[in-house]
């Protein structure tokens, strides 16, 4: 299988750390269920409510500081934001599997604190890190799901990378499926999925299947403008005012909370 080649870029040098833009912070460890020891940032909040942050499938946690930095600010929420295996300071090689180990450990390590309420935590995925936050939600309830920039399944992106690729091949030579789409269905929870309207590595076309997919209650927000990596800077006010709206509406909804 060639998922190593197509689907994961991990970079393991961390370009800097939330110190850089005046941040306190606590490093934090935590252990998957098969043994791979996962790094992350802890960043503490003003908010009772807790971001669990699933990135995109390059780099690393370093390259999402100016997000966290401005999420941090603006939201006021905890954030924990962690690294795949293989990715930064983490162990391991990524798999499909392999990632929604990482998740499954990372929500463990935020109900194990004292510092963070258990039914308050809200998952975020962007690109890659839809699909691995909404494995999630399938497995333990959330209080909330924010999907950006993501895409119904690996099958549904062949399509429009390589048409040409039939899809029996694609299955063949690709391990992981990551069917977001079969999933997000089965969900109750609250689902506010965010796509830039200009993006050309995944169309919002593709953010929009995901949506239909979906089950109420549910919204769709688009960032006019934005491509797949700007959507904080071109959405601006409004993108954040969006989801300030979506995490404080949370409280009037009787389907919160991590099972």
């Amino acid at each position: 299988m060639l998922d190593q080649h197509f689907l994961y870029f991990p970079t393991s040098e961390l370009i800097g750390s939330p110190a850089v833009y005046g941040l306190d912070y606590e490093d934090v460890y935590f252990e998957t269920s098969d043994g791979r020891r996962l790094h992350g940032w802890f960043v503490p909040g003003e908010s009772d409510v807790t971001l669990l942050w699933h990135h995109g499938n390059g780099g690393n946690i370093g390259y999402r500081l100016p997000d966290i930095d401005l999420f941090h600010r603006e939201l006021g929420v905890n954030i924990l934001i962690y690294d795949y295996r293989g990715y930064g300071r983490s162990a391991g090689t990524p798999s499909e599997e392999g990632l929604y180990r990482d998740a499954e450990a990372a929500l463990r390590h935020l109900q194990s604190r004292d510092d963070v309420d258990p039914a308050k935590i809200v998952y975020f995925g962007r690109s890659l890190g839809v699909a691995i936050a909404t494995e999630l939600a399938t497995r333990h309830r959330p209080y909330g799901l924010i999907l950006e920039s993501g895409f119904p399944s690996i099958a549904y992106m062949s399509e429009i990378v390589r048409p040409w690729l039939p899809a029996w091949v694609v299955h063949r030579i690709i391990s992981a499926r990551y069917d977001s789409a079969g999933k997000i269905g089965s969900l109750d929870v609250p689902v506010l999925i965010v796509h830039g309207d200009a993006d050309e590595t995944v169309p919002i076309r593709a953010g929009q299947a995901l949506f239909e997919a979906a089950t109420e209650p549910k919204s769709f927000y688009t960032v006019e403008g934005a491509n797949h990596d700007n959507i904080s800077e071109v959405g601006g006010r409004a993108h954040i005012e969006r989801l300030r709206q979506y995490i404080e509406g949370l409280a009037d909804s009787t389907t919160g909370g991590v099972a």
